[in-house]
């Protein structure tokens, strides 16, 4: 495990990138909107003592969420929401490129609206995600032997033939859509608030391109000010947000295929490290090594999940300096074990 202490933490700007803005803080938008999705319901809050040396953890259960397994549901398919209260969206195509669970919330956001969902994966995602993508009725494209391949793919795709992009990442030209799929994420972090009477003193949020740690970083701060120690937790074999408040500014990483397949993304959104520069006070890469550790243990309570699942308690696992018997930390176990 490796921390970096971020020295941008408390600044508006540091990264000097004027022209990106921060994710959003006001989760009442997508809260409105979700309460009127017949799926829709918080998900628990578990209560664990002493796991990871820490005194207290609460861990925020995603693996039911809205039937989708994952947090993701509250992503695309929340953007997709947003645009059929302004059109009919019959017979529109929309089409991403996805590492895993994001790819289902835009394929069942377009099933219940009526359009279409072309989802880009590359050749590392498992054949079994691809049926299930199909399951909900989407075309689903091989592409590349990396997440950044298939979109790439994804993008020519929807310049070729006129489709609406939506990807879960966000670079210059494209800041909109993903700021909003950002917003759907706010629900889950203002369930947590809501579900823990007294704010934690640690918070661990793993991430790939850095969409849900950014988005709920960002609601920790507005509700619980600056006593939460906010760590954010990554593959030390795709380090997009360490490498990048290292150098102070984004980087582009290098590194193998690692097991932490959904947080497996070698360039962060630059929303999200907008954000997180501001934020988060740790930066951590664990091993795959150390994300499998854990879930036999987790396994034991009853929150069977993934090595991306569980990155955060991976992390925990490894007990980290300064979480110790007074420590009460909130985690996220963000999608179920056969996501």
């Amino acid at each position: 495990m490796q921390l970096l202490a971020n020295p941008y933490v408390g600044m508006s700007d540091g990264l000097n990138m004027p022209e990106i803005p921060r994710p959003s803080n006001d989760a009442a938008t997508p809260q409105a909107l979700l309460a009127r999705c017949p799926v829709a319901a918080p998900t628990p809050m578990k209560h664990l003592q002493g796991f990871g040396g820490a005194g207290e953890v609460f861990v925020k259960d995603e693996r039911g969420r809205m039937g989708l397994g994952s947090f993701k549901a509250l992503g695309a398919a929340y953007v997709i929401a947003q645009a059929a209260q302004k059109r009919d969206l019959t017979g529109e195509t929309f089409v991403t490129a996805s590492a895993g669970n994001h790819g289902l919330s835009v394929a069942a956001g377009a099933k219940v609206f009526g359009a279409k969902a072309v989802v880009f994966l590359s050749d590392t995602v498992p054949e079994s995600f691809a049926e299930k993508l199909r399951g909900h009725d989407a075309e689903v494209v091989r592409a590349g032997d990396n997440y950044e391949a298939s979109m790439q793919a994804a993008l020519m795709a929807a310049s070729d033939n006129g489709w609406v992009l939506l990807s879960d990442t966000s670079w210059a030209e494209y800041l909109e859509t993903p700021h909003q799929l950002m917003e759907g994420y706010l629900v889950m972090a203002a369930e947590a608030v809501e579900q823990i009477q007294t704010p934690p003193t640690h918070i661990l949020l793993q991430a790939g391109v850095g969409g849900l740690a950014s988005a709920a970083a960002g609601y920790f701060r507005k509700m619980w000010g600056n006593t939460p120690k906010i760590i954010v937790v990554e593959p030390d074999a795709a380090p997009a947000l360490y490498n990048s408040i290292k150098a102070g500014r984004s980087e582009i990483t290098l590194g193998p295929v690692s097991n932490m397949g959904r947080l497996d993304c070698k360039e962060p959104s630059l929303i999200a490290l907008q954000g997180l520069a501001e934020d988060a006070d740790l930066f951590c890469l664990i091993s795959d090594t150390e994300a499998v550790e854990v879930l036999p243990h987790l396994d034991e309570l009853d929150l069977r999940t993934t090595p991306s699942g569980a990155a955060g308690l991976a992390a925990l696992f490894q007990n980290i300096e300064g979480i110790g018997d007074e420590s009460r930390v909130l985690c996220v176990l963000s999608e179920a074990s056969d996501a």
